[in-house]
């Protein structure tokens, strides 16, 4: 009886035991026989991360991809002609004083081809937007694409005053065009990435913020200017002039102009794109840009007492619209047109508005005698004419 028993327990076990046996060799058969479901999904996790990890680009990679491939570099020459020097001149005495301040050796005084470099990008079809001074004088001007091409180009106009310039590539599209803001939207704080090609080098990238706006260039000792510029603290280096400044979008809210260099060093300027805009369809248009003004510079004095800005007549140009009219050195400028005036750049505006040969009123103030006086704007170079 307890042979039987045992007997019988053993073959229990041994079927249990067969049964475990035939389970697993039905899961290993069923995995050969269906992998797909097993093995797809470990290799599918590899591609989803990588698909994220290529999703989390910064606001500055996507903002340069937006834009970076619409900016150029503008390579210039100028044919220089030969220097005439006195023959006795003291300066060539010393070969290593002439090194030293770089000056031209005789034997070296030949006719040469000066090269320039500089930036900036493509905002219609076939059209460049860069700064003046970046062509200014040139006799030829190649641009490059960020595709490696180089084509010649024409300058349609430039505008010494606002140091702008439009060009006219010379070939066929398509071609990469820049996203362009609005410069009213910008607020100081705001992020702001330089873009340009410093030296040659393409699509440099520095990233800063909005310093400041609506700088008066007379701040900066430059009075040979007209542009309220955007300050930033975005690097601009040599060859970025011309180049756009981008807010965090990758839409072109300035061009770089101005280096800081010296004493406060680390400013760069921008001219707003809403007032480059303007210039570049004049100069498409007309080819020049008119600047209506009445001969005078301005002076901006903080009443320490009253707390408010006085804008005095700091100098006249000689036969000038204002001198003609009446108005003299250190009269305080109280109203131009229907404008108060708390700043110079509230005069440069409204005579702006006004336009040329047509009468502005200006209402000024002559020690403690307030004066009206009618004023007929001129172009700027009818004044540079006189």
């Amino acid at each position: 009886m307890c042979l039987n028993l045992s007997k019988n327990k053993r073959e229990s076990k041994l079927k249990r035991y067969n049964q475990k046996l035939f389970l697993l060799a039905s899961l290993i058969t069923l995995g050969i026989t269906y992998p797909a479901k097993l093995i797809s999904q470990p290799l599918s996790e590899p591609k989803i991360n990588e698909v994220n990890i290529n999703s989390k680009k910064s606001f500055i990679t996507k903002a340069v991809e937006r834009t970076g491939p619409s900016v150029v570099t503008i390579d210039t020459q100028r044919y220089v002609k030969k220097r005439k020097f006195p023959r006795n001149s003291q300066l060539f005495l010393d070969p290593y004083f002439e090194r030293f301040f770089g000056l031209d050796l005789p034997n070296d005084n030949r006719p040469r081809i000066e090269q320039n470099q500089g930036s900036g990008f493509i905002f219609a079809d076939g059209l460049v937007i860069t700064n003046a001074h970046v062509v200014n004088g040139s006799d030829k001007v190649i641009v490059g694409l960020t595709n490696g091409k180089k084509l010649n180009a024409k300058v349609i106009g430039q505008d010494f005053f606002t140091d702008l310039a439009v060009l006219k590539i010379e070939g066929k599209g398509p071609w990469p065009k820049a996203k362009l803001g609005d410069s009213e939207k910008i607020r100081v704080g705001d992020w702001a990435i330089a873009v340009g090609n410093p030296f040659g080098l393409e699509n440099t990238v520095t990233l800063g913020i909005i310093s400041n706006l609506d700088r008066n260039v007379t701040q900066l000792g430059i009075y040979d200017k007209k542009l309220e510029l955007i300050q930033t603290d975005a690097a601009i280096n040599p060859g970025n002039s011309g180049g756009p400044l981008l807010n965090s979008n990758g839409e072109v809210i300035g061009i770089n102009t101005l280096i800081r260099s010296g004493p406060g060093a680390g400013l760069s300027f921008a001219i707003p794109i809403n007032k480059a805009k303007k210039i570049a369809y004049e100069l498409l248009k007309n080819g020049k840009v008119i600047h209506p003004m009445i001969g005078i510079s301005l002076i901006e004095e903080i009443n320490s007492e009253r707390k408010y800005n006085v804008v005095k007549v700091g100098y006249i140009v000689p036969n000038s619209p204002a001198e003609k009219s009446g108005i003299k050195v250190d009269d305080i400028l109280i109203k131009v047109g229907n404008k108060d005036i708390e700043t110079a750049s509230d005069v440069i505006d409204q005579i702006s508005k006004n336009g040329i040969n047509k009468q502005i009123n200006i209402l000024i103030k002559r020690r403690n005698k307030f004066i009206k006086l009618k004023v007929i704007p001129t172009d700027i170079t009818n004044l540079e004419n006189k």
